[in-house]
């Protein structure tokens, strides 16, 4: 038996996506032991997930920092490794390759480029045939990298679901990081209203994170928590595993979503392309709009009002 390890420090929505491809890893290393790095915010995530056997932190302090960098070091090589698989690939994991692990083999977008591909044009691909790219190219077999299964992170809610009487309902995410503003639709209490008035059998809820607890109360649907809290991001995969229909901002949730096989629509500005982050699949699909504010709720709920019947 040897030791594998998995580079993925974040975001949420790039863990939901690489689902498959630690999937295939774990396959294709059966009798070999997966470790996986990754940042405090998602230890407990990976804890749970059953392609991972241990699970280690990084705390991305800066690069200056040589007494960290030697710890870490320290630690990943006690692991005695055969090979690091970077899912990462960004410019802190390629300093790790050629500054910290360079004698262990290493797999990642720059190791597996196609001849006469620079990185930059590699990543105007599809983000999910990146990955498989890359897999294939350090010979795994891959089968569910292109289609990720990310049903693994998410937790039984029967208990919220009592708490709130919540049987036949619709998940809407509509915020997103204070430093995206241009993701964020800005209409959503009158799409709220639209189904309220033509769609009366579901109840409308939202999940905020811890920060946006406050702007929730803007928002005019019901705020799901757990003992006054955020959800958990297995809770949360839980609730949206559960509902009828997603309707989200280009966020994490939705590329969550997405990959739980669940049905619903992202809406999409200019920022980047849905095929480019993978995230449409035969039941979430993306509502496109150069500028989201020229996107009415109106046209939304047009373009849902049949799907709405049939859930």
């Amino acid at each position: 038996m040897s030791n594998i390890l998995i580079i993925k420090h974040g975001s949420l929505g790039d863990i939901a996506q690489i689902s498959g491809a630690i999937q295939d890893i774990k396959e294709n290393h059966t009798n070999d032991k997966v470790f996986i790095l990754t940042t405090p915010p998602y230890e407990k995530l990976f804890l749970k997930c059953p392609y991972i056997d241990e699970v280690y932190i990084d705390q991305r302090l800066s690069r200056l920092n040589l007494f960290y960098l030697l710890k870490l070091k320290q630690v990943i090589s006690k692991l005695s490794l055969v090979k690091i698989y970077d899912l990462q690939n960004s410019s802190r994991t390629s300093f790790y390759r050629k500054f910290l692990f360079n004698k262990i083999e290493w797999s990642s977008t720059e190791t597996t480029l196609p001849s006469g591909t620079n990185k930059s044009n590699f990543d105007k691909d599809p983000a999910l045939e990146r990955f498989n790219f890359q897999l294939i190219n350090s010979n795994i077999v891959t089968k569910h990298t292109l289609e990720p299964n990310f049903s693994w992170a998410s937790e039984n809610i029967d208990d919220l679901l009592k708490k709130y009487n919540l049987e036949k309902y619709i998940l809407l995410f509509p915020f997103c990081s204070i430093n995206l503003p241009h993701k964020k639709w800005p209409y959503y209490n009158n799409l709220i209203s639209l189904i309220k008035k033509y769609n009366p059998e579901f109840e409308l809820i939202i999940a905020p994170s811890p920060n946006e607890i406050e702007e929730s109360k803007k928002i005019s649907a019901r705020a799901i928590l757990k003992d006054d809290k955020a959800l958990t991001i297995t809770q949360l995969a839980g609730l949206i595993d559960k509902a009828q229909f997603i309707i989200s901002n280009d966020t994490g949730p939705a590329h969550m979503a997405a990959h739980l096989g669940a049905r619903g629509v992202t809406l999409f500005g200019h920022h980047t392309t849905p095929k480019k982050v993978s995230i449409e699949t035969n039941k979430f699909r993306a509502i496109i709009k150069d500028n989201l504010k020229e996107l009415s709720a109106e046209e939304v709920y047009s373009n849902i009002s049949e799907e709405l019947q049939l859930v």
